[in-house]
């Protein structure tokens, strides 16, 4: 196994005492030998995620984009990985609906995280802020050892699909249920995308519900060209459609690694047709796909109402973030918010309510 980035590496971010760990650092698929290892520790983690497998590098959101994968090596062996990308100053690994880090947990993990910091910290160069987000079934200590920071986030709603659909179903709430069966007597299909039309259907409903006035959407406009290629990647991503009399109304985005963990990316609708309740009906469908299919884990991408509705656990995720900034500024501005935050809770639910309708934010998760 070659590891030609590995000397250039280690120089740059001196190792911890004790710590005999090594890393790589990818910008491009891997060759077959570091290919055959990665993919060897997808098989020794229990729920491993697409952006945790070297499809990360085929999917095509990212061509083009200054992306990486961090592999902490043990001799021939790979013992964790961390993806990710930069954005502006910042270099992150996941976002704080999404975590990019699996690790070998039946090992030394303290070992393996330490190699994964210094990997993180070295893809990172002069980058003014450093941030990697995980589950908080795994902290990062190592991470914090090095000088990262720990914020602990909401994190999404997942289910255990190895529960079985029967259960499930009975685990969501009331509403939920109800709006499931109101779909179906509506006359709601629920399909997955067939052919290149059916994308190009879906991608125009995504523009449309882009440009809602029913809500805010703070998810930027996907390119057509990245629909269109993620069509062809059957093995990690699928296309989910709600049709009613003909006429395709809805439809989700599916993102996941085979019998690991499946995951909601993109979600669109046409208002006009809410009132059937399609999209009740679309996530449940599935859910009740992937239960079939063998996979063992689902995130909602979310903790919203809409999500904990459909039962499951919120799991929180946690944010491991460096500022190198003068001051620590992004720091400060943080700490900054926060009193502020904790100011406007204080206030009368009333108040609250008048300010959140003239800043158009939505309501809080109760």
């Amino acid at each position: 196994m070659r590891t030609v980035e590995h000397s250039r590496a280690t120089n740059t971010i001196k190792p911890q005492a004790g710590d005999k760990s090594t890393f790589v650092i990818l910008h491009e698929f891997p060759s077959p030998d570091l290919e055959k290892a990665w993919r060897d520790l997808l098989s020794r983690v229990e729920v491993p995620a697409h952006y945790d497998s070297p499809e990360f590098f085929v999917e095509p959101k990212w061509i083009g984009k200054q992306h990486f994968a961090i592999l902490a090596l043990n001799r021939d062996s790979v013992m964790g990985v961390m993806t990710g990308r930069h954005m502006g100053n910042e270099a992150m690994s996941g976002l704080q609906s999404r975590p990019q880090l699996c690790v070998d947990m039946k090992v030394d993990t303290t070992a393996t995280l330490a190699s994964l910091a210094r990997g993180l910290l070295t893809e990172a160069g002069s980058a003014k802020l450093v941030t990697v987000y995980n589950w908080s079934s795994m902290p990062l200590d190592a991470f914090e050892s090095y000088g990262f920071r720990r914020r602990d986030l909401e994190g999404d709603v997942v289910l255990d699909l190895t529960k079985g659909p029967e259960v499930l179903f009975r685990e969501l709430h009331a509403s939920r249920r109800k709006n499931i069966r109101q779909a179906i007597k509506n006359g709601v299909e629920v399909f997955q995308a067939k052919t290149p039309e059916d994308v190009e259907t879906l991608y125009q409903i995504h523009l449309r519900w882009q440009q809602t006035t029913r809500k805010k959407i703070w998810t930027p406009q996907i390119p057509r060209e990245a629909f269109e290629q993620r069509f062809y990647h059957r093995d990690n991503i699928r296309f989910i459609l709600a049709r009613y009399s003909g006429k395709i109304i809805a439809g989700i985005t599916l993102r996941f690694c085979p019998r690991g963990l499946i995951e909601f990316s993109e979600h669109s609708s046409l208002d006009e047709f809410l009132h059937l309740k399609p999209n009740d009906l679309l996530q449940w469908k599935v859910i009740e796909w992937a239960c079939n299919e063998g996979f063992r884990r689902c995130s909602l991408g979310g903790a919203h109402t809409f999500h904990r509705r459909f039962g499951g656990t919120v799991v929180p995720i946690i944010r491991y973030r460096m500022d190198r900034t003068w001051f620590h500024q992004y720091d400060l501005q943080e700490a900054a918010m926060d009193r502020a935050r904790l100011h406007f809770r204080r206030l009368p639910h009333r108040v609250q309510k008048v300010v959140r309708r003239i800043l158009n934010k939505p309501e809080q998760v109760p």
